[in-house]
């Protein structure tokens, strides 16, 4: 009778297991906002004074030259895109700087020899990502209503951009962070990859003032959709359908997490 009666012994070990692994990714997680918010001068306050800085710049100058939307204000259509490119930009270099610094510090054995699987090593990094991009993002746009006040036409258009942007740059940021050996070759990752995508995108003008060529080069960019659909948020315009703009952000995801979950996976130049 009492072999029909074995006691689950192996339930509780499993319950324990799961919320140790639970913990390391949230102990990862809060560890990767302190890192950024303890020198938060640095990592918000210096782009927000930048993408300020542009404002003031090609807001003056182009104000009364260039017009984009017939009701919409050169300066107005130019706030949604410093915006994104700041959440674009600062996500990057959020999990990008972070696993960089540990491989170059020697820190980074001590997350090797955590319980965490690569699943939780991406979401921990992806998600901070998400969060520093979208304060920096914030930051800006609080300080744009000082000379301007763009419209809101569809706030979940801007709200499931700015995620999907951050969580996709945050993505690539651990794709470059897990590929350079050294600061220099994140570098130039991000200043000849990142930066001219996202500055070629249409954050300072609309594609559609472009030649037919260029027009064709820019809907290869997919930095293009991030932006264009972001910006239809505030005015219910783009250059191309947010529909489109939001299956190719989707798609630009889902390949980039593969491939960084593979090489997370596989410990790439991280566990030799």
């Amino acid at each position: 009778m009492s072999s029909e009666l074995s006691p689950p012994i192996a339930l509780p070990a499993q319950h324990a297991q799961a919320g140790a692994a639970m913990m390391g990714w949230r102990t990862l997680f809060f560890k990767e906002i302190l890192r950024f918010w303890r020198v938060g001068f640095q990592t918000v306050g210096a782009p927000v004074l930048t993408s300020i800085l542009y404002l003031l710049v090609f807001g003056h100058v182009l104000e009364d030259r260039v017009k984009v939307y017939d009701t919409v204000s050169y300066t107005a259509f130019l706030v949604p895109g410093l915006v994104m490119m700041s959440v674009l930009q600062n996500a990057f270099a959020n999990s990008s700087s972070s696993l960089i610094q540990s491989k170059v510090m020697g820190n980074l054995v001590f997350l090797l020899l955590s319980p965490l699987s690569h699943r939780q090593w991406f979401t921990a990094y992806v998600a901070s990502s998400v969060v520093r991009g979208i304060a920096v993002g914030v930051g800006v746009l609080l300080a744009t209503f000082w000379f301007t006040t763009p419209p809101f036409d569809a706030v979940a258009w801007v709200l499931v951009f700015a995620f999907l942007g951050a969580a996709l740059m945050g993505t690539l940021g651990v794709i470059a962070g897990l590929w350079a050996e050294k600061f220099d070759q994140l570098a130039a990752f991000q200043n000849f990859i990142i930066m001219p995508m996202t500055f070629l995108s249409g954050v300072f003008y609309s594609i559609k003032s472009l030649p037919p060529f260029w027009q064709g080069v820019s809907h290869l960019n997919p930095f293009f959709y991030m932006i264009d659909g972001f910006r239809y948020g505030f005015f219910g315009q783009s250059d191309v359908s947010p529909w489109l703009s939001l299956g190719i952000v989707a798609l630009a995801l889902a390949v980039a997490s593969a491939v960084a979950l593979h090489l997370l996976r596989t410990g790439y130049k991280i566990r030799s």
